[in-house]
Formats: structure tokens, C-alpha cells, sequence
């Protein structure tokens, strides 16, 4: 399959879509233009014309999607022109509250959206066990994608979702936003670029692992619910009873997520692990040790009694963080230059969304949009660019919007978005093992424990038939 915009049901080349006019337009350096143009279609000075746009579906239309749509707002080069939910109730009360007005076309499948609609991308914000198998669903019908994340539920999966981008060629974007942040990107340049000498140790959070689903009678399916939505949403989990704690709380349980909560480890943890491997220059590689430091016990992810209020404390975060209890215990990681991976800050102290560089000549903390070194001149640069001045995603979604044009890898290509889940993965893994103190060594590159089974068969999960990923 080629990349332009190709659907489902076609059976031959169509003629130059908008996909194709967007790539051929980014080279070229003038185009002729038919005489007689409608005036919304030609571009003015800062509002894009219709065919400078790229336009989007969303998949999965919770709370991130509700934030992904206003914020498009603020990105004149994209236009959502349809959405899509496997709950059709959620569908109308989208587009009614969140659309203002727009002529936003709803669907319960998001093949038939894909296959009637002139896309260019998708944006997948659904929950995090249903993300593979409609990525790469997606990517074969030809649609490039911003990836939610974490973008999948095991490594195993997300190596698959890897191998379908670079396979089709698609522009894939994951959605660690921290890593189109400009004060976040210059901070984490410093720290590559050997600021602080070589970085020996990396502090970041301790994070909450996910719970495991315990049988429970089933609740009442809501108001238009049915068995055969419940099949579809329960996607390649074990297949239960519809409970409201499973429909709406999947992102604490283990079957449905990594652990999503605000401060759980695919949740926080994912944008915390990204700025870790951004900053060491380890995009397309991990570490080569994993253990565990301590028993795994149930606990709040911080003592809360003296916060750390200074230049990198986020308050609104703690705040977010206090209600949360569950599984944590601290883990240690290594990389083969020999930098040490700490998992030890609690929830009301340290950077909650990034880490804190220790090097041998100074130490540098980057936070979400926020920043502080030792020594201080570190950060004071004139050429330091400062807070956001848009909103924290806009960034994220213009930059793809971009590369879906001019089919440059974005800021969090699906291979940096594989290796930032995978040490959320690995945290879970050493703690499903349990085993304090043993070193298991980790290949980066077959993305295996050499020789230890009982670890490899935690990368992978069977999945319910009918959700098998698609062969790519």
C-alpha cells in the first residue's frame, strides 16, 4: 500500500488526494492554481487554506480526546472533520459539547470512518489495550497516526506497532508532549550535550504499578449498552461481565493498562521514562539492567506531609498524585555507559513528570515546562526560551501536522515511544517477579532477557481471539 490516501474498499489508484497534494506542495515551490478558487479554500496570513490542512479523525472519545480537540484549535493546519467511539452514546454528546458547532461526522467503527471519510491522519486516543490493534489497523488503510500514550499494552505489541510504521512509511507521533516542548527539548540538550559533564545517576518517581481485576458481579450495562459493544470495548482481554469499575476505572487495572493513574508508571510514568531517554540520547535503545530494591507493597506514592514547593514544584500535580495508592517499590536501572537509573522519588517531592540529571559537574532537574540547575547559570541562558505561550499540546500536534506533510519523523516517533514504554513495562516485569536484588540482564536491541524465561513470558500477553493483531 502506498501513502497516499488510500481506503479501505479501493481497489485502484485514485487520482492526487490531499495527502499526496500536501507532500508534492511542501517540495515545490509554487503550484498553478485553477482560476476560480472559493475564498475559504485560499490561505491568508495565519489562517491556513483548506488544502494547506490536515485533516483528522479521533478514535476513543474520553477526557484526552475532549482535551486533543480543543486544543486543535490552536493548530490552524489541522481540521478534525470526524470522530469516532465503539459507544454510540458518547458519540453525539462529543460532537454536541466538544465540536461548538462543527459539522463533525460520527461513527461507531472506525474502519468505515477511515474508508468513508478523505483523511489524512487518526489520532487514537482510545484506551490503552485497544491501541495496537487499531493503530495498525489504521496505518495498513493508509492513515498516518498520533498515538496516545502509552501507546501499547506489553513490549511485544509495541515492537509490532514499530515494524507497521516503518513497513507503510507513516508518519507516527506518540503522545509524550514534553518532547515538543521548547524549555523541556533545551534543558534535555544541555544534559546530552555534556553540560553537566558525564551523567552518572538519573533520580525520577517511584510510580504506582496497576492493579489485578478481581472477579466481581456484574453492574447494570449503561443506557446504551449492549453485549456486543462490551465485546468490542473489552477488545483483547480476557472477555468478563460488564462493571462500571472496569468501564470507566480500566486505567488502574493490569488487564487494560500499566498502570494509568495520574501517578501511576504508564501514566506519569511514560512522559517522566521519555525524558530520561530523550536526555541521554538513548531514542532508539534502553538500558541493559533491571532489579527490583525492595518488596512491592501497597502504599500512597507519597508521604505528603513536608511538600517541596520551589522553582520545579508543580502543586497542581501533587495534588493530583495524594489520593493515589497502590502496588510500588523502588527499581533500579542501568545503561551500558554506565549511568544508573534510580526509581525512588515519592509523589510529593521531585519531579513528577521528568527526572533529575546528576552529573560530574553539575545536576540538572527538568520538570514539565519547568526547569532548575546546580549551579544555577546553567538555566539562566538568554538563549534558555522560556515557559510555554501556547497551550502544552499544541506543539506536540503541530509538529506532526508538519511531518505529515513534509514525511520527516516526528518529535516522539513510534520507535522513541516503543523504548519510553518499554522501562514502564520493565518496572512492572521486575516487580511481577518479585525477586529483590536479582540483577536481570536486559538486550536493548533483541528486546529479551538473555536467558531467563520466566521474564520473557511477560513481554507478550495471549489475546483473545477475534483481536489478534493484524500481520504486518
Amino acid at each position: 500500500m502506498n501513502t497516499d490516501s488510500t481506503h479501505l474498499s479501493r481497489k485502484t489508484s485514485p487520482p492526487m488526494g490531499r495527502r499526496a497534494f500536501l507532500r508534492k506542495s511542501a517540495s515545490t515551490a509554487a503550484i498553478s492554481l485553477p482560476y476560480l478558487i472559493p475564498s475559504g479554500v485560499l490561505a491568508r496570513p495565519g489562517r491556513p487554506g483548506a488544502n494547506d490542512r490536515v485533516h483528522v479523525g479521533i478514535i476513543g472519545l474520553g477526557g484526552r480526546a475532549r482535551d486533543i480537540a480543543k486544543t486543535c484549535v490552536d493548530v490552524p493546519s489541522v481540521r478534525i472533520v470526524s470522530v469516532c467511539d465503539c459507544f454510540k452514546p458518547r458519540c453525539g454528546e462529543f460532537v454536541q459539547s466538544v465540536g461548538q458547532g462543527q459539522k463533525w461526522k460520527s461513527y461507531e467503527d472506525f474502519r468505515q470512518m477511515i474508508e468513508q471519510e478523505n483523511l489524512d491522519g487518526v489520532m487514537v486516543e482510545t484506551t490503552t489495550h485497544a491501541r495496537a490493534w487499531i493503530a495498525i489497523q489504521a496505518m495498513q488503510a493508509g492513515m498516518d497516526a498520533y498515538i496516545e500514550k502509552p501507546m501499547c499494552l506489553t513490549i511485544a505489541e509495541g515492537r509490532q506497532m514499530v515494524l507497521a510504521a516503518r513497513k507503510l512509511n507513516r508518519v507516527t507521533q506518540v503522545g509524550t508532549q514534553q518532547r515538543s516542548m521548547p524549555i523541556n527539548n533545551w534543558a534535555s540538550d544541555l544534559v546530552k550535550n555534556g553540560a553537566i559533564g558525564k551523567v552518572q545517576t538519573v533520580l525520577a518517581p517511584n510510580f504506582v504499578g496497576p492493579d489485578i481485576w478481581k472477579p466481581s458481579p456484574a453492574d447494570k450495562m449503561p443506557p446504551g449498552g449492549s453485549s456486543q459493544w462490551w465485546d468490542i470495548w473489552t477488545n483483547q482481554a480476557e472477555m468478563r461481565p460488564y462493571h462500571t469499575n472496569i468501564h470507566r476505572g480500566w486505567t488502574r487495572w493490569s488487564d487494560y493498562d500499566g498502570g494509568g493513574l495520574c501517578y501511576g508508571v504508564t501514566g506519569w510514568g511514560t512522559h517522566s521514562y521519555d525524558q530520561i531517554q530523550r536526555a541521554l540520547g538513548t531514542d532508539e535503545t534502553g538500558p541493559v539492567e533491571v532489579w527490583l530494591e525492595e518488596p512491592v507493597v501497597q502504599e500512597p506514592c507519597g508521604k505528603f506531609t513536608n511538600v517541596r514547593k520551589d522553582e520545579t514544584s508543580l502543586e497542581y500535580l501533587v495534588k493530583l498524585a495524594k489520593p493515589v495508592v497502590g502496588p510500588r517499590a523502588k527499581v533500579r536501572m542501568k545503561y551500558a555507559s554506565g549511568t544508573e537509573l534510580r526509581l525512588e522519588l515519592d509523589g510529593d517531592w521531585g519531579p513528577g513528570l521528568g527526572a533529575i540529571f546528576i552529573g560530574e559537574t553539575g545536576k540538572i532537574e527538568i520538570n514539565r515546562d519547568k526547569i532548575a540547575s546546580n549551579p544555577k547559570e546553567l538555566v539562566q541562558s538568554p538563549e534558555n526560551p522560556g515557559p510555554n505561550r501556547r497551550p502544552e499540546t499544541a506543539y506536540h500536534i503541530e509538529n506532526w501536522v508538519d511531518c505529515i506533510k513534509t514525511r520527516k519523523r516526528a518529535n516522539a516517533d513510534i520507535e522513541y515511544g516503543q523504548r519510553s514504554s518499554t522501562l514502564c513495562y520493565l518496572v512492572n516485569i521486575v516487580r511481577t517477579l518479585g525477586q529483590v536484588g536479582k540483577k536481570l540482564r536486559w538486550d536493548p536491541e533483541q528486546e529479551l532477557f538473555p536467558a531467563v524465561d520466566v521474564a520473557n513470558r511477560l513481554l507478550s500477553r495471549e489475546r483473545r481471539k477475534g483481536y489478534e493483531l493484524p500481520e504486518v
